[in-house]
């Protein structure tokens, strides 16, 4: 440690903070003006053991924000002098508007102590403020001071003192999530000013990126300066001001201020306020939170909050989805007339059309599922979900912090685990991150949610909105289960406080909502027609490959040739028909052993004695195979193996349709199915998105794990459910 230190004193105006500089200085202050600016600066010295210790009274400001002179200052002297320490006095009296610019300090990296000032005054107004419980929620020392008296002076000093002992290891930057319309601009900028190596020897890259989507006048011309990186930086603010506009009818700065509101909400709503003065003004947001966050009202209204976007989804999306199932039957009917059987048939019917048609086939209902999750976070309940569910997950190990990635990932049906693996990083205990990343993936992401949909509605028919509702429940309860085991065997730590912000409550504009809901679906429908029209190529070529022997070939035309040498001279209706029957099944024995001999079927084939058990055949061996690529490829697959394998006269028909007339396929199949998909390994991209996270041991034991997990679950269903149940 230096022997002479430098702490900052930094607040609101008329928080006490020059009334707390006199305190602790006396006469031992000098005044002048900071370098090339009118604004007044003040300095102060004491000695504590021994130590000169230098005191700086920095203007007061509201915000980091370069809005005004005072505040560049205050903010340069930070950057350019990087004291040891800053002191924020604050009035207790306006705890949360105060505590603004004290996340923004946190958000800058720089160690800190709060000094809740004017306690006198809260006391005396029927308050109570738990600054322990402040102190945990927000990771930094708090201290109560009386600036007028001197109470509290002391002790402020010595825990200032020993926080910078604690602290030498650098600035440590608080990251906020400002919801998913900055979160991913604000991702993409902050890498862009890393890799450039813009400004990032003097500011945090995540700060600098949040000073431009706050239009800092200081920050901007200095990326004018920069050149390229400047221009690339407009452009993205612009794009994002533009959406930000068009969907939520706000701007980027307006938003960011209403999050870190939302963050200090969160804290303050966590026993903070042991007893509150009787005139404090209640918020509208507040009034509603008291009914949807309540302890026990709170989480039956979130049920049947899901449970009603599932029946909708069913509901308002079953006809349409019809419409699509229709239209692919049709254009595999009209591409069968068009082209002659072959490879080229059966590469653009059984690859093409019955790939990435069964993946297409569901846009509807995925779209009304869109729907519902961005009026959900428009409208800034999904936040106080994540609120509410902190106190289930701290009883399995898991950190609040948790939420919102599981959410993200899928919680709500539909996400991403990739964005939800790296919605991790916000936790700082290393043992709760991994945690979180190894129960993420069990999250019904968007990739998922067809092969549930398909078997929902082939199987469950009369009760798939229950189903999709329960398999999300049982995502949750398995995340919730696994982590309980890991924190208490593979990665025991203790748990650490949780905040989380909480954004007013908004009523979500009709534009917004439509352009979400298209945004998302756009990016599911451009997946289908890239990666998943890739993959299905790949699998129908596995599928194809290599061909039949000519003497197996043979012996099938030989067969036929037997079949039709029986035939009479005039054949009437009834015998023509049974001819017609017994070549059609010579037709598909040939098809399913032509399937079963090609490369996928091989390997499918090898894994059927011991998958048998969670009742799974070698085609569906197959398109769990490919789901290790993606999960969407299980479907397509699935439709490419039921096609390739099925030479009937309505082999167009919907892939539901052909599983439900399937002799190996029942509920019962469906459901260790269902399972199996929920638990097993993550995708590819996401096991990759786990080792940067985390390491490729951590990545490939959750491939792993996860898998074994899905396949005792799966076979313990099957095997039990047709003990005592008929299919």
């Amino acid at each position: 440690m230096k022997k002479t230190l430098s702490i900052a004193l930094a607040g609101n105006p008329n928080a006490g903070k020059t009334t707390m500089f006199n305190a602790l200085t006396g006469a031992r202050q000098s005044v002048g003006n900071y370098p090339g600016v009118t604004v007044e600066k003040r300095e102060g010295y004491l000695h504590v053991n021994g130590r000169k210790i230098n005191i700086v009274d920095l203007p007061g400001t509201y915000s980091l924000t370069a809005y005004s002179q005072e505040e560049l200052v205050a903010r340069d002297y930070l950057i350019n002098e990087r004291p040891q320490l800053v002191i924020d006095i604050i009035d207790a009296n306006s705890l949360e508007r105060n505590l603004y610019l004290a996340v923004q300090f946190m958000e800058m990296g720089i160690p800190m102590v709060l000094a809740l000032n004017m306690m006198d005054e809260v006391r005396k107004s029927g308050k109570k403020i738990d600054t322990r419980k402040l102190s945990q929620l927000l990771g930094v020392p708090v201290v109560e001071t009386v600036a007028r008296s001197g109470e509290g002076k002391q002790a402020l000093i010595e825990i200032a003192l020993a926080e910078i002992r604690e602290q030498e290891d650098g600035w440590r930057p608080l990251e906020i999530s400002y919801g998913p319309d900055i979160d991913p601009v604000l991702q993409e900028m902050t890498a862009l000013i890393q890799n450039a190596g813009f400004l990032t020897d003097t500011y945090p890259s995540r700060w600098l990126a949040l000073k431009y989507l706050e239009g800092d006048v200081q920050i901007k011309s200095l990326g004018t300066s920069a050149g390229e990186i400047g221009s690339a930086l407009e452009d993205m603010v612009q794009r994002v001001t533009e959406h930000c506009r068009v969907t939520l009818d706000s701007i980027p700065e307006a938003i960011i201020a209403d999050y870190r509101y939302g963050y200090i909400a969160s804290v303050t709503k966590q026993g903070v306020f042991i007893q509150r003065g009787h005139q404090e003004r209640i918020h509208l947001s507040d009034k509603i939170d008291r009914i949807l966050t309540h302890r026990f009202t709170g989480p039956l209204l979130m049920i049947g909050v899901l449970y009603g976007m599932f029946v909708a989804t069913f509901t308002v999306g079953e006809i349409p989805m019809g419409w699509f199932e229709a239209f692919f039957t049709w254009l595999s009917e009209k591409t069968m007339e068009a082209i002659p059987p072959g490879l080229l048939q059966s590469l653009l019917v059984d690859g093409v059309i019955a790939g990435v048609g069964g993946v297409l086939g569901f846009v509807p209902l995925i779209m009304v599922m869109f729907l519902g999750i961005a009026f959900l976070e428009d409208s800034g309940y999904m936040a106080r979900m994540a609120y509410m569910m902190d106190r289930v997950l701290r009883i399995f190990g898991l950190h609040g912090c948790s939420v919102m990635p599981f959410i993200v990932a899928g919680g709500i049906p539909g996400g991403c685990a990739v964005p939800g693996v790296m919605g991790a990083r916000t936790l700082r205990s290393p043992k709760e991150k991994l945690a979180t990343l190894l129960t993420v993936p069990f999250m019904p992401c968007g990739a998922k949610v067809p092969v549930f949909l398909l078997l929902g509605a082939a199987f469950f028919e009369e009760s798939a909105a229950t189903v999709l509702f329960w398999i999300t429940i049982g995502s949750w309860a398995t995340a919730l289960v696994v982590a309980w085991v890991l924190r208490n065997t593979v990665i025991r730590g203790e748990a650490t406080p949780f905040v989380m912000e909480l954004p007013p409550y908004r009523l979500p504009t009709f534009k917004g909502l439509c352009i979400h809901t298209w945004e998302r679906a756009w990016q599911y429908a451009k997946k289908a027609g890239t990666v998943i029209l890739a993959i299905s190529i790949l699998i129908w070529s596995c599928m194809t490959f290599p061909t039949l022997p000519r003497e197996q070939s043979q012996a099938f035309e030989m067969q036929r040739t037997a079949v039709l040498s029986r035939t009479p001279e005039n054949p009437d209706a009834e015998i023509i028909r049974q001819i017609g029957n017994e070549i059609l099944a010579i037709d598909n024995r040939e098809a399913e052993a032509a399937l079963r001999h090609s490369y996928a079927g091989r390997l499918g084939t090898a894994f059927e004695s011991f998958t048998r058990l969670a009742g799974f055949d070698w085609r569906t061996n197959i398109a769990l195979l490919g789901g290790f690529a993606a999960k969407e490829v299980i479907v397509s697959t699935l439709g490419t193996a039921y096609a390739m394998g099925d030479v009937a006269p309505d082999s167009s028909e919907s892939l539901g349709n052909r599983l439900r007339r399937d002799p190996h396929w029942n509920r019962l199949t469906a459901l260790s199915m269902i399972i199996f998909v929920m638990l097993y390994a993550p995708c590819f991209v996401t096991v990759v998105a786990m080792a940067r996270e985390s390491s490729w041991k951590w990545a490939l034991f959750s491939v792993i794990y996860t898998t074994l997990t899905a396949f005792a679950v799966s076979t313990a269903v099957y095997q039990i459910g047709g003990r005592f149940f008929s299919p």
